[in-house]
Order: C-alpha cells, then sequence, then structure tokens
C-alpha cells in the first residue's frame, strides 16, 4: 500500500473517493466541508438531506456528482473538549468507519483531510497520530491501495521523519 501526504485541494484531486470532515447534519459548513459542497454543486445537498445525518464518529457515502471523484464519505469527527469525552476512539471510529465503507465498494483510492483539526480543535499531533494507525491497521485485506493525507495548511511539517512506517507501506512526502 502507498501512502501520501499532500499539501494540496483535495476537491482538485481525481481519486476514487474522498473524505469530508462533515458536521452531524451532513448539510455543508466552514472549512474543508464547505469546499467539498461548493465544489460538488447543489445535488451534493440534496443527497445528504436524505441520508438524515451521520452520528459522530460514523461515516456515510454519497455520490461525488461535479467533483473529479465516484464518492464522497462523510465522516462526523469529534470535538475536542480535553481529551475527557471519548475524542481519541471517536476518531479512530471515523477513520475506520471511511475504510470500511471504501472497502465495501471497492474502491481503491481514498483521500482524508484532517478530521477535526479546524473548527473541532482536535490537537493536529494526537490527530496525525491517530490517522496514520489506523488508516495502516484498518486496511490490511481491504480493497484500498493508495491513501492521501490531503492537507491544506503547513500542519503537514509533524510527518516529516516522524511516524514510523511498517515494512511493506511505501511512504512518499512531497518535501
Amino acid at each position: 500500500m502507498k501512502i501520501e501526504i499532500l499539501k494540496t485541494d483535495i476537491t482538485q484531486l481525481k481519486v476514487d473517493v474522498i473524505v469530508n470532515a462533515a458536521n452531524n447534519a451532513m448539510c455543508g459548513g466552514g472549512g474543508v466541508d464547505g469546499a467539498i459542497h461548493k465544489a460538488a454543486g447543489p445535488e451534493l445537498l440534496e443527497e445528504c438531506r436524505t441520508v438524515k445525518g451521520c452520528k459522530t464518529g460514523d461515516a456515510k457515502i454519497t455520490k461525488g456528482y461535479k467533483l473529479p471523484v465516484k464518492y464522497i464519505i462523510h465522516t462526523a469527527g469529534p470535538v475536542w473538549y480535553g481529551g475527557h469525552r471519548n475524542e481519541e476512539a471517536l476518531l479512530k471510529s471515523c477513520y475506520q468507519r471511511c475504510i470500511e465503507i471504501a472497502n465495501e465498494y471497492n474502491l481503491q483510492t481514498i483521500v482524508f483531510p484532517a478530521i477535526s483539526c479546524g473548527a473541532y480543535r482536535f490537537p493536529v499531533d494526537k490527530a496525525c497520530d491517530i490517522a496514520i494507525q489506523q488508516v495502516i491497521q484498518a486496511t490490511n485485506d481491504t480493497s484500498i491501495v493508495h491513501v492521501i493525507f490531503a492537507c491544506f495548511e503547513n500542519k503537514i511539517e509533524k510527518f516529516k521523519g516522524s511516524v514510523p512506517f511498517p515494512s511493506g507501506l511505501c511512504y512518499n512526502p512531497p518535501f
């Protein structure tokens, strides 16, 4: 499996599926959620309204519409309250559920944003550790062969040489 960490706009990537760091209502918002809804067009909001929301730690799939992707997996990450409200387990569950859904649809390339790291204030260092470890663990024996972490800001510096990748995995940082 190949894992990449890129400073890029997630809405511009031509892959099988991108992950949206959504709110529970799945009706658009700020940050990556707003950017994805804007780029996908109004049909995305229409479909999201039929899905009837997403619980924190869970994920749901929709079509990609005007985006250069087949699908969008929406996951509702946890708001950070100091680590005393099960936030780490909920964030792990977000990554797990996204990978499970991608595998159910036999998708090979998946792109993750920094789930919960914006307005939800999850500490970036903790979120990065959780993201990498969950992806490494959860993608075994799945259809996924390529994972991209799309970062919009320079918070990706944390990854430079600090993440141990098991043998057999390819880590291609753009640095």
